[in-house]
């Protein structure tokens, strides 16, 4: 996924791992060759508007919340039609009052009447406290979250990883993160919860706990499930 930064400086633009306590927890309760993070890709403010989610500090989000207000304004001066015109007065409200589009609570009509427009607002924004700006690692993790992404985990082997997906995918879908063939051939997939990973000591402890469940394709998977996907080759 893509993070914008927008008033935040001294953090590099590139690829981030996703440094997760959990994962590096997960990790060592089960050997494998190779340990892999998720990641995300930290951006410019000349990419806010194609970012999944926009990363300011406490200073600059007041500007956002203005782009969005001016443009609004200039909307409503040129007489649009009465659905685009009622979203576009309730957006006002929203903004004028210091908050998000994104997490306003507007009516999906309302949105779907302003769909042809580009709003900064509209997307996942989190706010650096000051503590994040000098460590940024936990800070990506919460934004992370704050999008609407979760990550489910493959273990032992040649690679324990963390795999990045929208919260909400089935098993079915999540499995084309990792391949489209495993997606084509999906059978079931073999799932143990994190928490109970955890609390038996590892994925074997795990599976002789009778902790691992049989799933199908219709499974939402949940943050930080351990994942073994079968499928047809």
């Amino acid at each position: 996924m893509k993070f914008a930064l927008f008033g935040i400086s001294g953090i590099n633009l590139g690829k981030h791992n996703l440094k997760d306590p959990r994962f590096d927890r997960a990790d060592k309760l089960v050997e494998a060759d190779k340990k892999t993070y998720a990641q995300v890709d930290v951006v410019g403010e000349k990419e806010l508007l194609d970012a999944d989610a926009i990363l300011a500090s406490n200073d600059s989000k007041a500007d956002l919340i203005l782009k969005d207000l001016e443009f609004v304004e200039t909307r409503l001066g040129r007489e649009p039609q009465p659905a685009e015109r009622n979203a576009l007065e309730k957006i006002k409200v929203v903004l004028e009052n210091e908050k998000f589009i994104f997490n306003s609570g507007l009516p999906l009509e309302d949105l779907q009447a302003v769909a042809a427009h580009s709003f900064f607002t509209n997307k996942p924004i989190s706010v650096a406290t000051p503590q994040e700006l000098e460590s940024p690692e936990p800070f990506f993790v919460r934004a992370f979250a704050e999008a609407g992404y979760i990550c489910f985990l493959t273990v032992g082997g040649k690679e324990n990883r963390a795999w990045a997906i929208r919260k909400g995918l089935t098993a079915w879908e999540s499995a084309g993160a990792i391949h489209s063939d495993i997606q084509k051939g999906f059978i079931r997939a073999e799932i143990i919860g994190f928490d109970d990973f955890i609390a038996a000591g590892g994925e074997t402890q795990a599976k002789r706990a009778g902790k691992q469940r049989l799933e199908t394709k219709q499974y939402v998977v949940q943050d930080y499930d351990l994942v073994n996907f079968r499928f047809n080759k």
